[in-house]
């Protein structure tokens, strides 16, 4: 069973959702400009997570795990000015995207963790900690 892995800031139904629901019937039920789809498989001894990352190059991404909490952040911008002779703006555009996911890392090998990006896919395999032997000791009577 997989109970870590799974992404803060999901929540179940409150007062906002009908606004939520507004919303995607309105502009389409397509997934926030701040969000990444993750695949997340359990391969027997290790989770393998591939987060979709389109248009990021790989210095734009970072990989932070604080306490049982791994955080995958993305961020990029661009800008194109195209310029007459006299120096004035014929056209001018900008871009901006960011993405930030947090994940519960608690049955993660956190030192173990490994991460490749290729063709907008960030790929992580996530080894599962190796269950602890209980401890047996005799004790000495005094």
């Amino acid at each position: 069973m997989m109970y870590g892995l799974t992404p803060f800031g999901r929540t179940g139904f409150g007062l906002w959702d009908a606004f939520n629901d507004f919303d995607k019937n309105f502009f389409g039920d397509s997934m926030p400009i701040n969000s990444c789809r993750t695949d997340i498989r359990d391969d027997g001894d290790k989770y393998v997570m591939e987060s979709e990352l389109p248009g990021f190059e790989k210095e734009d991404i970072k990989l932070d795990i604080n306490g049982t909490q791994l955080t995958i952040a993305a961020e990029h911008s661009t800008n194109s000015d195209e310029k007459d002779e006299k120096g004035n703006y014929i056209r001018r555009e900008r871009t901006f995207g960011s993405y930030k996911r947090s994940f519960d890392v608690s049955d993660v090998d956190t030192e173990a963790i490994s991460a490749a990006y290729k063709n907008g896919i960030l790929t992580l395999e996530l080894p599962k900690k190796k269950p602890e032997e209980p401890v047996s000791k005799r004790l000495e009577i005094k």
